[in-house]
Order: C-alpha cells, then structure tokens, then sequence
C-alpha cells in the first residue's frame, strides 16, 4: 500500500507540473495567408525570427551577405496566445509600441501565428523551426 501511495503521489507532481511556454529559438519564415490569399516564402532571400523568453529579433538574409536586423520586439505568451510589440523598425512602421494578439500552435516543427493586425487584415503566417 506504501509503494502505491508513494507512486501515486509522485505521478500526480508530475503531472501538475506546468512548463512555461516558449517560442525560445530560431524559426524561418515559410509562407502566410493574408486576407485570404496565400503567399509562399520567397527563394531569393529568407526571413528569420530567433526569440528568447521574452524578446525577438527578425533578420532579412540574402546569400553571401550578413544577415541585417530588420525588426525586433517584446513578446508574450498566455495560454493559446501571443502578444507581440514591435520595438524596432529598420523601415518606418505604424505598430511600433502597438501590442498585436495572435493565437499561436506549434505543431511538430511549425509555429502559426493567427490574428488581426492593426490595418484590419486577418493574417496567419507560417514560420519553421530551425533550431
């Protein structure tokens, strides 16, 4: 009876045990629907967005040249949500300090990011892990 009380105990910690979420890594661009109309990543460059716990970086990367700081930002997440603010900009931008809410899923080695941006287009964008 021991034994079963002790096992039992230990699977229930376990299974409380909640790890925080994370986007922590290096994940590349692969394609969006944007209004309802789907575009693929180009061939020409890629996109990559690398996160820590709470913050990231996107850089624009072209064959033979070093890869250059496009956008950064401060990111959350709650439960199936992603709140994200734009920090920097190397273009001019209207959402810098704005916090976008999307509803995020990693499924294998896919983050889809799905929301609204503040100009009223409905977005889901596609980003690969790369490690």
């Amino acid at each position: 009876m021991k034994k079963i009380l002790t096992a039992f105990l230990i699977i229930t910690a376990l299974c409380s045990f909640n790890a925080k979420p994370s986007l922590k890594g290096v994940w590349e661009y692969a394609g969006d629907i944007y209004n309802g109309k789907k575009q693929s990543a180009s061939n020409d460059y890629k996109l990559h967005r690398q996160y820590d716990d709470a913050h990231y970086d996107a850089f624009f990367i072209e064959a033979g040249e070093k890869p250059a700081l496009y956008e950064k930002g401060d990111y959350a997440l709650k439960q199936d949500t992603c709140l994200e603010t734009q920090t920097y900009s190397r273009q001019p931008s209207k959402v810098i300090g704005i916090t976008i809410k999307y509803i995020y899923q990693i499924k294998n080695d896919t983050l889809t990011l799905s929301g609204t941006l503040p100009n009223g287009a409905a977005v889901q964008e596609y980003w690969k892990r790369v490690k």
